[in-house]
């Protein structure tokens, strides 16, 4: 999962960016709105973290405009400000939660995967399809209630299917996602990455449609 961390304070920044590595986000950072707001419109973020407290503008005004002009990812509001008046604000601009300073790294977390579970239609934090499940707390997979080792890379990539499955997910899509941006979308990551999957999880798993992209599978397919 990729998000975008919104903090012009640059120790918290910092110490926020090293807590979503460590629970396997790839993460980016932005320190005004201005900055945000052309990621957010020019990249591909799972979420968004928001301070409202920004130098060039309120965090409501940048969230309300990308409302307005149809971004509708995920967003976090992470604030100092605990009146009512404020939380109310940033609710009717189009914010999905709220966490005030100071807060526990962990309570972040569960609440970031919890947006980006519902934004994909999942209410339970343990995603299951088939035998395979894959808990979004602790990014423990198993199959057949039998655990699997994963590389972070590749519990990201399996995440993100999880989460889409049974739709079919293109190499483009996958890649804005899963891999920075930094990474070559022609390159053979992904093709590496879903090979490793296959040989871990087995290889019927992970369906591969010609000029589409990749659906992980319940069943096999010539199961009647």
């Amino acid at each position: 999962m990729k998000c975008l961390l919104v903090e012009d304070d640059l120790a918290l920044a910092g110490a926020l960016m090293d807590v979503l590595r460590q629970g396997d986000w790839l993460a980016e950072s932005a320190a005004t709105g201005q900055e945000a707001d052309f990621l957010v419109r020019t990249e591909t973020y799972d979420a968004v973290i928001l301070d409202l407290g920004l130098p060039d503008g309120d965090g409501v005004r940048w969230l309300s405009a990308w409302r307005e002009g149809g971004i509708n990812l995920p967003v976090l509001i992470l604030t100092a400000r605990e009146r009512w008046a404020d939380k109310a604000a940033g609710f009717s601009a189009g914010a999905d939660d709220y966490v005030t300073k100071p807060f526990e790294a962990a309570e972040v977390l569960f609440r970031l995967h919890a947006l980006v579970r519902r934004s994909h239609g999942h209410a339970h934090p343990l995603l299951s399809v088939g035998e395979l499940t894959l808990d979004t707390h602790t990014q423990h997979v198993a199959l057949a209630s039998r655990p699997v080792s994963l590389t972070a890379q590749e519990t990201r990539l399996l995440c993100y299917l999880m989460q889409a499955a049974p739709r079919v997910v293109s190499r483009t899509e996958l890649s804005e996602h899963v891999y920075d941006r930094d990474h070559e979308p022609d390159s053979n990551v992904i093709d590496v990455q879903v090979s490793r999957l296959r040989r871990k999880l087995g290889a019927w798993r992970i369906a591969t449609l010609r000029g589409q992209g990749y659906r992980l599978l319940a069943e096999p397919l010539d199961t009647p």
